[in-house]
């Protein structure tokens, strides 16, 4: 009988992994979680979810024979050694974002993978959402015409709290930027293709902390297309709808709480417009009508589990966010770091 589940480990069990993945994780039918690895609370932690292998130490985990992929959710400069260690060991890499500390590290991770065979994909799960499902198709249907501007956001309150690793740059890589605009570059990408340039600013506005609390980035895609992402530590978090913008030649489509870590929010879209005459009058009262679009509800950390289980049962190495695609977006956060250190567009 053919196998039909892939056996997980999951390397730092707290956090996201606690309150998402996991729980995603088990509901995927062809994922089945058997080991947990925390150095805080591990055995309840490994109660809570009936996992009967509970580990304070990753080298343990990685021993386990029963293990065939790992889901790694440590703080970011655990991540390259953890990736080195998995791929030695055998096992499939399924990394949270971002993949590294930066590109230098991010290589050689995606080199060690290589080397062993194994497949990693990293965790940008925002794509798998059902409402970014839907918009996709819309695009590659053509229904917005040729895609003009697109805007994306996210923000949230994230004071400065004791033992927080994202707001050290040696644990985190950054803030706001690398933690949060990556996830929406690499969803906006997902419409528009890749970007072309990008400047950028950061700095702290309102945090106290050394990572940076503040981003807004302008992208220009090779399509031509212009995009806007704006993420903040600083911004309460119910202050902050999350919206998402995308506008054509033809229409427009915008939604509210799909961005984030949510399966809901809405989303209402205009079609069909074509290329109207030119308005002398630009009064701009004119009637909009736009329409609930519906789509699946789809738990993104499910999805996303159960796609790089099925590459691993297929023996196909993931198209969606595979070390390519990790390559890439870490090259455009650097460049994004660099445009506000240099006060310049720079090339992609």
């Amino acid at each position: 009988m053919a196998k039909n589940r892939v056996s997980f480990g999951v390397i730092g069990a707290g956090g996201i992994a606690y309150r998402k993945t996991i729980p995603g994780m088990k509901k995927a039918k062809n994922c089945r979680l058997v080991a947990v690895m925390d150095p805080v609370n591990i055995e309840k932690i490994a109660a809570e979810f009936q996992v009967f292998r509970a580990y304070s130490r990753e080298q343990d985990l990685l021993a386990d024979p029963d293990v065939e992929a790992v889901y790694i959710a440590s703080p970011v400069n655990c991540h390259a050694r953890q990736i080195r260690m998995a791929a030695e060991a055998g096992k499939h890499v399924l990394c949270e974002k971002p993949l590294c500390l930066n590109l230098k590290e991010a290589k050689e991770a995606v080199e060690a993978c290589r080397k062993n065979k194994v497949f990693l994909q990293e965790g940008y799960m925002m794509k798998f959402h059902g409402a970014h499902v839907k918009i996709k198709q819309l695009v590659d249907e053509g229904r917005l015409g040729k895609i003009v501007y697109m805007r994306a956001q996210l923000s949230c309150w994230y004071p400065k709290m004791g033992g927080a690793w994202r707001q050290d740059p040696k644990k985190g890589g950054g803030g706001a930027l690398i933690d949060m605009a990556t996830h929406l570059y690499d969803l906006l990408e997902s419409f528009a293709g890749p970007v072309r340039r990008v400047v950028a600013l950061t700095g702290n506005v309102v945090q106290p902390y050394k990572s940076e609390d503040a981003s807004t980035t302008l992208l220009e895609f090779k399509s031509g297309s212009h995009g806007s992402v704006d993420c903040f530590w600083s911004i309460p978090d119910e202050a902050s709808r999350t919206r998402l913008e995308v506008y054509g030649t033809e229409g427009a489509i915008f939604t509210e709480g799909t961005i984030g870590q949510s399966t809901g929010g809405t989303m209402e879209g205009i079609f069909g417009l074509g290329q109207s005459a030119y308005d002398a009058a630009q009064d701009k009262d004119v009637q909009r009508k736009f329409q609930r679009i519906p789509f699946d509800k789809i738990n993104p950390y499910t999805a996303e589990c159960s796609y790089f289980a099925d590459c691993i049962l297929a023996g196909r190495r993931p198209e969606i966010n595979g070390a390519e695609n990790a390559l890439h977006i870490m090259a455009l956060a650097e460049k994004a770091y660099g445009s506000y250190k240099t006060k310049s567009i720079l090339k992609v």
